[in-house]
């Protein structure tokens, strides 16, 4: 039954689209604009040309675009508390914590359109995949990991917070300056001393150069790992955290 709760209500957010196809500029329209603004301004200056740099920035732009992504979690999930949807969910024979689990399934499922979309988008533009099938799969799953983890940040928001618009602040915020202060974009040895040190255990460098490893080789087991490390932390610490929240406001 929790399943079968938890399916209904993410279908219910992605059948959505149908209605509102603007659902998808998030996921669609927004990456492929920094696909293209930084490749192809930053790309001469950074690598020598907009080529070259697309191999190194293209796992880094799939990285910003998800930790930017998960915010509409927390957005979606404020809305509907705010606009009363959850009262009306609770006074369902359903699960309690499907209307959570399903917004999260939902927008994984377009977190994974998106990455698609930059992988195709990058390849028509010159990117190649280097290691194989099985190490893109691997690379894909690394990053639905990652975002289910991190939403969880999202949503505990989105409890805290009285409006979808306090959700965004606090987001831009806090993903903002992480995955710019990263090795997303650049090489972190080309930074200053102490935003090197930061940088190099920061979660979206570590992120980026696992799927930089497994797209177009490389050192993959320790980017792997702690990016892993990093997905089941964020997990125990804020998917408790939200539950509590939860239930304390509805």
């Amino acid at each position: 039954m929790p399943l079968r709760n938890t399916a209904t209500l993410a279908w219910r957010t992605l059948v959505q689209i149908k209605h509102n196809p603007f659902e998808l500029i998030d996921f669609s329209i927004q990456p492929i604009m920094f696909l293209l603004l930084f490749t192809y301004v930053f790309g001469g200056a950074m690598a020598g040309s907009p080529a070259e740099y697309l191999t190194f920035a293209l796992p880094g732009i799939i990285v910003q675009n998800l930790m930017f992504a998960t915010m509409n979690t927390g957005i979606g999930l404020n809305t509907d508390i705010t606009k009363g949807v959850f009262d009306r969910l609770r006074s369902l024979p359903i699960s309690r914590f499907s209307p959570l689990a399903g917004r999260i399934t939902a927008d994984v499922v377009k977190q994974a359109w998106a990455i698609a979309l930059l992988l195709v988008i990058g390849m028509i533009l010159g990117f190649r995949i280097e290691t194989g099938p099985a190490a893109a799969l691997a690379a894909v799953g690394l990053l639905l990991v990652f975002a289910v983890a991190l939403a969880w940040t999202s949503v505990l928001v989105a409890m805290l917070v009285s409006s979808p618009e306090k959700v965004q602040i606090f987001g831009f915020v806090l993903y903002f300056p992480i995955t710019m202060a990263s090795g997303a974009f650049v090489d972190p040895a080309t930074m200053p001393g102490w935003l090197q040190a930061f940088a190099e255990v920061n979660p979206t460098t570590l992120l980026a150069d696992a799927v930089r490893g497994l797209l177009s080789g490389g050192p993959v087991a320790g980017p792997v790992t702690w990016s892993l490390v990093w997905s089941a932390g964020l997990l125990l610490i804020f998917a408790p955290l939200s539950v509590r929240a939860f239930r304390r406001r509805v």
